[in-house]
């Protein structure tokens, strides 16, 4: 199943076209290199260490989740489809796609465990780790990015079909709604 990141840039490619895909693409990537720069500074430590911390992103993740999902349910124009050039839109899809990354506190975690195993130790360990992270955004935006010249076409499809439209709208919502509430679960260790 795919995760919030990429829910997140195909609804805004299907929705809004190419052009607020690829804006929700950056948006990821640039939550990418607040991952990263937040393991280099080990603050990712603190979500690793302290219960409190890591539940607080966890929660204000999970609310932010359902919240886009329960805005894509209750539109009463199933998916809006607006034009490709109303920039609010695509500024609103780089924030999207900055805060569905940066509040998803199992990407902080996951930055944490394999960046400082992949980066060695010694000196210049943290340029090592940056340069990881600069590599995994860069790759996160042309994988994410290609989620979203693909979803303009399904949009495509999508404007022609009214019922088309109304399911997938149920299924980015209920995407949404159902990874914020995993998000929010306990996690069962075993």
């Amino acid at each position: 199943m795919p995760g919030p990141d990429t829910i997140c840039v195909l609804t805004r490619g299907i929705e809004y076209g190419r052009r607020a895909g690829v804006r929700a693409a950056s948006g990821v990537s640039t939550g990418v290199l607040v991952h990263t720069t937040a393991a280099v500074l080990g603050l990712s430590v603190l979500l690793r260490t302290s219960a409190v911390a890591y539940s607080a992103v966890k929660l204000v993740g999970a609310v932010y989740l359902v919240y886009l999902g329960i805005q894509t349910l209750r539109s009463d124009d199933g998916l809006t489809l607006e034009s490709e050039t109303d920039i609010e839109r695509t500024e609103n899809s780089f924030r999207q796609g900055i805060a569905v990354n940066v509040l998803n506190p199992k990407v902080a975690l996951f930055f944490l465990a394999f960046l400082p195993q992949f980066a060695g130790t010694g000196s210049n360990t943290d340029v090592r780790m940056a340069m990881l992270g600069l590599t995994y955004a860069v790759l996160t935006l042309v994988y994410l990015s290609t989620v979203a010249f693909a979803a303009q076409r399904v949009g495509r499809v999508v404007r022609e079909n009214a019922r088309v439209n109304r399911g997938l709208q149920w299924l980015a919502g209920s995407i949404f709604v159902g990874l914020g509430i995993r998000l929010a679960l306990p996690e069962h260790v075993g």
